[in-house]
């Protein structure tokens, strides 16, 4: 049994939390929110009330929270000054490359282990275990990253050292989002020329626009395998959140000089006034229109 502190209990936090408590492991879990904590409490996991006590014991301590300027408090102000030297720190939050590198820097010198892993597969992969993690840390810590993250995991990769874990999911949330416009807007194309939502899935899915968006999170309710769609897009990908995954590639692309036309795309513009019966029945990323509506 390891002793894991689990800081962040939000979508995908939840989630994962619970899938360590479930491998039989001891969790101490914190978040900001109660009703976070409740659910984690339910789950198997220890309530903690800070994250100095979270993580006072911790073999493991694993952070998935909203954004950079978090992760650097989290971990310069409370994790480093708490946790163990011999705790292994695992980062599976989306933020920029730079300060993963920044928190890895401050954590070797505080004479920590230290990984950048942040995860794709979404809130429902989160919960059955099934996340992909994509890891950059030294090269002599992976095995013990990845049986870290084993009861989370369906594949767990390691993209390079410090930074590379984040550097690969920017450009794999940049396709996504590329690829779930374009599957959005295929898909109210093919209503608007008569052709059954069903009918197109099951020829898109076999066929060379086969893509992740289309078989496994199709964005159109009562199609493919269960997805947000088929809960009112309650559970899913927040627009919010793709939206300031699509910022952090577009600011990685213009530090390193790179030209990213298609996924500097879907940005904010005019919400929609009135929404079609496409966009009633297709997720909220199918347009600028309808991403704008959401908070940033």
């Amino acid at each position: 049994m390891t002793r894991i502190a689990f800081i962040g209990l939000g979508n995908m936090g939840g989630g994962m939390a619970a899938n360590q408590a479930r491998a039989q492991h001891r969790v101490r879990a914190f978040d900001l929110s109660a009703a976070t904590l409740e659910k984690a409490a339910a789950c198997g996991c220890h309530v903690a009330g800070s994250v100095a006590e979270a993580v006072a014991d911790a073999e493991v301590v694993i952070t998935m929270l909203p954004a950079g300027p978090h992760v650097r408090s989290v971990y310069g102000e409370q994790v480093l000054a708490h946790a163990p030297r011999s705790a292994l720190l695992i980062d599976c939050s989306t933020i920029d490359v730079d300060s993963a590198r920044a928190v890895a820097r401050q954590a070797a010198d505080a004479g920590f282990r230290f990984a950048d892993a942040p995860v794709s597969g979404g809130i429902m992969a989160a919960e059955a275990g099934t996340l992909a993690f994509m890891v950059g840390c030294d090269a002599a810590d992976f095995p013990a990253v990845q049986a870290a993250l084993a009861p989370m995991a369906r594949a767990t990769i390691h993209a390079g050292d410090h930074g590379a874990g984040q550097a690969a999911k920017i450009c794999n949330n940049m396709l996504l989002g590329v690829s779930m416009l374009g599957t959005c807007e295929a898909f109210a194309l093919a209503e608007k020329l008569g052709l059954a939502a069903e009918r197109f899935f099951e020829i898109a899915s076999q066929s060379s626009g086969q893509c992740w968006s289309v078989s496994t999170y199709c964005p159109v309710e009562g199609v493919g395998p269960s997805t947000p769609a088929d809960r009112h897009y309650e559970g899913g990908f927040a627009t919010a959140m793709m939206l300031k995954d699509l910022k952090l590639a577009q600011d990685a692309a213009a530090k390193a000089g790179a030209s990213t036309p298609m996924g500097a795309r879907p940005r904010p513009s005019t919400p929609c006034s009135t929404p079609t019966a496409s966009a009633a029945r297709i997720s909220p990323p199918c347009c600028r229109c309808c991403a704008a509506s959401s908070p940033t």
